[in-house]
């Protein structure tokens, strides 16, 4: 990959990234916090932000490894839809590992 394309795929995962903490802050303080009349966070505020954003992160674990897992079929089976051979679309077969894989290129 070339480095304004490794560049831009990065700024993409860091605005995705940003996104995802954005809503879930937003989410959490309006859920939790009730008032604004004081300095700093009650107590029952803050426990409920701590356990507000642990749900939300463990949920955004969960949905992330679904997606890791079920991608590959997924494009295996949009490859064989279109008539492109898997190797050509990316896809890692068992003949062309993925360069992430452990032991690739050995």
């Amino acid at each position: 990959m070339d480095p304004a394309a490794e560049h831009r795929q990065q700024l993409r995962s860091l605005r995705d990234f940003l996104l995802v903490y954005n809503r879930m802050t937003e989410l959490c303080f309006r859920h939790c916090v009730c008032g604004l009349n004081y300095r700093l966070l009650t107590g029952p505020e803050e426990s409920c932000l701590d356990s507000c954003a642990a749900r939300l992160v463990r949920a955004n674990h969960r949905l992330m490894s679904a997606y890791v897992g079920l991608m590959p079929a997924l494009l295996q089976r949009r490859a064989a839809e279109h008539g492109v051979p898997a190797a050509e679309h990316g896809a890692p077969t068992p003949e062309r590992p993925s360069p992430e894989a452990p032991g690739a290129g050995t």
